[in-house]
């Protein structure tokens, strides 16, 4: 089973998460991807490829206006992406990404949830070097052979490609994502995107068992519940 079935379950679990939590996570990324680079879709396609995972993820439209009428407003507020680099129990690893208008708050709740499940913040580059950063494209309609043709047409370097039936998964640059999709969209307009993630993939997956496994579900758990945690990326294989 390919890579990008790892990407298609983190999302399936962070459906599941509370509802609240997700729609605020929502607000504040398209709050501030639209206070970075603008209100008009058509010149914030970052913005744009939010607010359609937001629609896929059922959060309301009300969510999406109000974030950005408040940019149109004029409000003032800042969110900061961090990556805390974590390990867990025998040889597991985490990136636990937070968005938050405040460090301080972001360190303490996460460090809280890691201190309860006794295990260790790392020192930045500890964990991520373990992991490929990459976007995470695959789609139906266009067959791999083409979209190596398309993509080397407009100059786009990608990391890997692979197909699973009749879906090809395209692995690139994470700042890549909009060209590969413009780039795709230009050979076929209809084309709908499966999958447009920013991720972390482990390099290398460990199996838990027993009290470990147990132990590292309960720190998902904990870290789902901390209001400023908005991804977290793990080795382990479940």
């Amino acid at each position: 089973m390919g890579r990008a079935y790892e990407v298609r379950k983190a999302s399936i679990q962070k459906n599941g998460a509370a509802k609240a939590k997700l729609y605020s996570m929502y607000a504040r990324e398209i709050y501030q991807v639209a206070k970075n680079g603008g209100t008009e879709l058509e010149g914030n396609p970052s913005l744009k490829r939010l607010i359609d995972k937001a629609k896929k993820e059922q959060v309301p439209m009300d969510i999406v206006n109000r974030a950005i009428d408040k940019v149109n407003s004029g409000a003032d507020e800042t969110y900061t992406s961090v990556n805390y680099e974590v390990f867990g129990p025998n040889g597991s690893t985490l990136i636990v990404n937070c968005l938050t208008d405040n460090l301080n708050r972001s360190i303490s709740s996460v460090r809280a949830a890691l201190n309860k499940c006794h295990v260790k913040l790392g020192a930045q580059g500890s964990v991520n070097y373990m992991y490929d950063h990459v976007c995470v494209v695959s789609f139906k309609g266009i067959s791999e052979e083409d979209t190596l043709d398309i993509l080397l047409e407009t100059g786009i370097d990608i990391n890997d490609i692979e197909t699973e039936g009749d879906e090809v998964i395209v692995y690139g640059n994470p700042n890549d994502l909009n060209s590969i999709k413009e780039a795709l969209l230009a050979k076929n307009p209809k084309l709908e995107f499966d999958l447009d993630e920013i991720t972390y993939l482990p390099k290398d997956k460990v199996t838990l068992e027993g009290e470990d496994l147990d132990n590292f579900n309960r720190l998902l758990d904990m870290l789902d519940e901390v209001e400023d945690v908005n991804h977290v990326y793990h080795n382990v294989e479940l």
